[in-house]
């Protein structure tokens, strides 16, 4: 998503034609031959093909064109002349698309972009893991409770939270639900970025409404330096129209390739298939099978894809990741993302990126701290520790340095509200606030405040990095 004061989205340049186009395309179904994991099982076949169908004809939630353009700032971070920040619920729900919470969201996501790009001298591209993030890859099939068996929850686009046969029902239905959903998201999300509410000129405004404690107060402080070095430039002459918008991207993981390939369309500029659900989409750990559905299919469409890479991840792997997702070695097209644990990453990491970097091949890579990082609490509830978040940031760029890799970026998993998820933090959250203010429905995530402590370490990381 981008200045469309700048780029024009009208339908011939930017646009896409309907799946129509798509239904022929070689190859684009040969993903229904292969082994498909994390699919659900629906309840009604016809339901389904209804759904599809009715998906298949419905607008694009993107265009084309800004993925190109994504493409492009993903090629410059994978280059060194960028750092992306993707950041979002672990799992969206159709409740939470209001606009007081995509608001939340967007602010707490520019504010740590502020910090990175003022503290790191660095370009940020922002992308949210926003508009169509409602679904979950599980490790169990099926939940038990008090001796009841039922279907685990697979996120809103699949089935519901509550712990009932007619909720964990896996519905067609939730996927036109969450088409709807995400394009009422995307369209506040353009109002917020492109009509003055991201202008770094109102950087103070960002920190209303949220309590004081130290990541505030440092916050504020930056907010000074950047509104004396505007005024400095104001009075030099500057243009600040660039200042009023700033670009961002949707993103989210292709679990469902049902529903992207519905929402696949073919560019009216090159005839080339795009997943027009979102501007990246990425592979998941438990769903990048070399010879698997997932790979197979998001090889076949031009969006930049990423992949996550835990840590049993190998060099063969990671190689025989890139030769089948890009081939032609395109800049910005691969992006890997590192989820490896705090007490891991220093150990697993260096052999990959050093591997990688022999054959030639420039990913972007970014890090993913947050699900290599996951514990229970002693009162049951899912949790992650700040510290050991931080600790594998750290990790993160130490290898990155060590093998002569751009640290290109940082994925975490986090709201705008001020919840009791992760331990941690310079105002301290323990177990004992959970019951209060644990709000995720699957993974823990980072607060305002604490996702603020994390963009202050990862730009002096970056300012160390380009001081070197």
């Amino acid at each position: 998503m981008f200045d469309t004061a700048e780029n024009n989205l009208a339908v011939e340049p930017f646009g896409t034609t309907h799946s129509q186009g798509a239904a022929d395309y070689p190859g684009l179904d040969e993903w229904r031959n292969l082994d498909v994991q994390q699919a659900p099982q629906w309840y009604d076949q016809q339901l389904l093909e209804d759904s599809l169908n009715e998906l298949s004809n419905v607008p694009p939630l993107v265009f084309a064109g800004e993925v190109d353009v994504l493409r492009e700032r993903l090629a410059d971070a994978a280059a060194g002349k960028a750092f992306v920040l993707q950041g979002g619920d672990c799992a969206e729900t159709f409740a939470g698309a209001t606009a007081n919470k995509i608001s939340a969201r967007i602010r707490t996501i520019l504010q740590m972009a502020a910090v990175l790009t003022y503290g790191a001298s660095m370009p940020v591209v922002k992308m949210g893991r926003m508009a169509g993030q409602f679904a979950k890859p599980r490790s169990s099939n099926m939940e038990v409770r008090d001796g009841v068996e039922l279907p685990s929850f697979r996120g809103e686009i699949v089935n519901g939270f509550d712990f009932t046969e007619e909720s964990r029902r896996h519905d067609p239905r939730r996927m036109v639900q969450a088409y709807h959903t995400s394009a009422s998201t995307l369209n506040l999300i353009r109002a917020f970025t492109t009509g003055g509410f991201a202008d770094l000129r109102t950087v103070h405004s960002w920190n209303k409404g949220f309590m004081s404690n130290p990541a505030y107060a440092r916050f504020d402080e930056l907010a000074a330096e950047i509104d004396r070095a505007v005024r400095f430039m104001e009075a030099a002459g500057a243009d600040f129209n660039a200042l009023r918008t700033v670009e961002f991207f949707s993103a989210h993981e292709a679990l469902l390739l049902e529903y992207e390939r519905a929402l696949t369309r073919i560019d009216s500029r090159t005839g080339l298939p795009y997943i027009t659900s979102s501007h990246f989409v990425w592979i998941g750990e438990r769903t990048r099978q070399i010879d698997g559905a997932h790979v197979d299919y998001l090889s076949r469409i031009r969006n930049p894809i990423g992949v996550k890479l835990g840590p049993t991840t190998t060099v063969d792997q990671a190689m025989e990741l890139i030769d089948k997702l890009d081939p032609n070695r395109e800049p910005g097209r691969l992006t890997f993302i590192v989820r490896m644990g705090a007490n891991t990453i220093r150990e697993q990491l260096p052999a990959i990126m050093d591997g990688v970097k022999a054959e030639g091949a420039t990913p972007l890579w970014i890090t993913d701290p947050m699900h290599g990082n996951t514990i229970t609490a002693a009162n049951g509830y899912k949790t992650r520790r700040l510290e050991d978040i931080m600790n594998e940031v750290r990790g993160f760029f130490e290898v990155a340095n060590a093998t002569g890799t751009h640290p290109g970026g940082l994925h975490i998993e986090l709201t705008g509200d001020d919840v009791a998820e992760c331990l941690g933090g310079s105002v301290a959250i323990d177990e004992s606030a959970f019951d209060e203010r644990y709000e995720t429905l699957v993974d823990p995530r980072l607060n305002h405040q604490q996702s603020l402590e994390l963009a202050f370490l990862v730009a002096e990381s970056l300012a160390k990095d380009s001081a070197k």
